[in-house]
């Protein structure tokens, strides 16, 4: 990458420095004793130079912004065209309470909206099943039905909007809802825009809520990916995501790793449906988490983009280069925000804003400063909020693409990044794919290894987390928190009983009864779905009945 007679000269250059100016600042002000390493763990050199990337070759690993492997942005303009989507994450408490959120969120200026659903509704139960008790609405918004679903979306045009669901293991139903709450709107399948996040590989490794065993799981996905390529054709089918895998523990180079290599299992498993790989890869969308370490993640960003471009290219011969971007969304982390002095977490927040604009991200969710105590308040999310805005048009990183590119250090991190991720998609290659290797235990137990040791480190203070193990502070009980109402189980409970009454519960069984024969057969499941919530099935009736016949996941013991 550097003229030979040039690069050596820098190194005598280099060590003439060290003889003489280093040595004597060192000598006179000594650095500080602690370890130099990124959020991560891994070292950080005191000084990076062209001898840190010389064996870089620009056009083949860097390029040009739109053009393969896509390291600097798979837009040739990036933000100088259109600005990331400003996707908040919100939902809680009843349809009703979570729509007038939304409503305030588009009128504070957010350009997309984000559902979380409560734990009920992520792993297919009613609210009023009994593991549901006490647990309605209390960490997302509760969807028993597509009468839920049509006040969710009351007054919101979804034509206009993009819309992400965070669900995964029903996510099938849930997408069956949103199109039929389109259709009662006069919108037609082709024009809605969003994603699924659909990734049930991270919930066996780092979440939990699964329902079925994997090989079932994975027949949901592509059922989704193939009625999407011929219904929905906009529609990002899976969210692919290492925010998670990050928030359970991982290092960036696990995120990456483990997140592209649940990838290339679902690239794998819609091939082996018979889908060609370019009819549905350009709909693929990966999640990645904004942490502290600002040029860790930054390089994360970029390491990522580029190892997937050559995933896609080398290995499954896409030939469409929308197939080869990897289009990402990111949510800054949560597992970083302490409830010692939450307001410090505004400013953890803004770094990590920061981070993901300078990684190139497609669109961002900020979390709140009171979220490691409660549901965000509407002040609380207005500052999230305000904080993308203004790094969007105050900050100036938006003027050009990918503005630290050339680092010496942010190049030299973006490729250790991607040969310490290629090394675990080696790794779990060699174990018969993503999900053999979770089945094994072998990608929670590196994960568990990776937070085990961060803790330690904090634990020690070797790991300095400002408010919490340094520069404390007497405080007060936090005031003003947002409390979900205790009735919300009560209230949904009446709705379903209301439901059941003025239904066709004849239409309902029929179209049950039609799910259950297509499951036990190989056709795609997505229009018995659609039918099924189009007589106002419930989530929990659909998924019971997808129960009895696939059965359910058991997690392995990770010895």
């Amino acid at each position: 990458m550097f003229d030979k007679e040039k690069f050596e000269q820098l190194k005598v250059a280099r060590k003439n420095w060290e003889d003489k100016d280093l040595n004597k600042s060192l000598a006179r002000s000594p650095e500080r004793k602690e370890a130099f390493k990124t959020g991560s763990g891994d070292i950080v050199e005191r000084l990076y130079t062209p001898e840190d990337i010389n064996d870089l070759d620009y056009m083949e690993e860097i390029g040009l912004p739109g053009q393969y492997p896509y390291t600097r942005g798979y837009q040739p303009t990036m933000y100088r065209g259109r600005l990331w989507t400003m996707r908040m994450y919100a939902g809680f408490s009843t349809a009703e309470e979570s729509n007038k959120r939304y409503k305030f969120l588009v009128d504070q200026g957010s350009t997309g909206l984000s559902v979380a659903f409560d734990l009920p509704t992520q792993i297919g139960y009613d609210s009023d099943h009994p593991l549901a008790e006490g647990e309605v609405g209390k960490v997302g918004v509760a969807i028993d039905s597509l009468a839920d679903m049509e006040i969710l979306f009351d007054g919101i045009n979804l034509e206009k909007v993009s819309t992400s669901m965070t669900i995964n293991s029903p996510a099938s139903v849930l997408l069956a809802m949103y199109i039929a709450v389109a259709d009662k709107q006069g919108v037609s399948p082709e024009k809605l825009r969003g994603t699924i996040q659909n990734d049930i590989l991270k919930e066996y490794i780092a979440r939990g809520t699964y329902i079925y065993p994997t090989e079932e799981s994975m027949r949901l996905i592509t059922d989704i990916f193939e009625y999407c390529s011929k219904n929905v054709p906009q529609w990002n089918t899976i969210s692919i995501s290492g925010y998670h895998i990050r928030e359970a523990g991982s290092t960036a180079a696990q995120e990456v790793g483990f997140t592209l290599a649940d990838g290339i299992a679902y690239v794998e498993a819609a091939i082996k449906a018979g889908l060609d790989v370019d009819s549905f890869a350009p709909r693929l969308s990966f999640f990645f988490n904004a942490h502290n370490d600002l040029l860790e993640e930054v390089s994360k960003y970029r390491a990522a983009r580029r190892l997937w471009a050559k995933i896609m290219k080398e290995r499954f011969k896409a030939k469409n280069p929308q197939s080869m971007m990897l289009k990402f969304h990111t949510q800054t982390g949560g597992s970083t925000l302490t409830a010692q002095q939450p307001d410090n977490n505004i400013v953890r927040v803004a770094i990590q804003t920061l981070a993901a604009v300078l990684g190139g991200t497609q669109s961002l969710h900020t979390n709140s400063k009171d979220e490691a105590l409660a549901l965000p308040t509407e002040d609380s999310v207005r500052i999230a909020l305000r904080t993308q805005q203004i790094v969007a048009h105050e900050s100036g990183v938006t003027n050009t693409v990918d503005p630290l590119a050339g680092s010496y250090y942010i190049e030299a991190k973006t490729k250790e990044i991607e040969d310490k991720a290629m090394e675990y998609i080696t790794k779990i290659d060699e174990l018969g794919g993503a999900p053999r290797a979770i089945d094994a235990g072998y990608i929670q137990k590196e994960i568990t290894d990776a937070a085990y040791k961060y803790q330690m480190d904090v634990e020690k203070g070797d790991v300095v987390v400002v408010g919490m193990n340094k520069f404390k502070v007497a405080e007060k009980a936090p005031q003003g928190l947002l409390k979900v109402d205790p009735m919300v189980g009560e209230m949904q409970k009446k709705k379903l009983v209301e439901l059941k009454a003025k239904r066709d519960n004849q239409a309902v069984t029929e179209k049950l009864t039609a799910l259950k024969k297509a499951c036990k057969g190989t056709e795609n499941l997505m229009p018995y779905i659609v039918e099924a919530v189009r007589e106002y099935a419930t989530l929990g009736e659909i998924c019971d009945v997808m129960r009895e016949v696939f059965g359910e996941y058991e997690q392995s013991v990770m010895l």
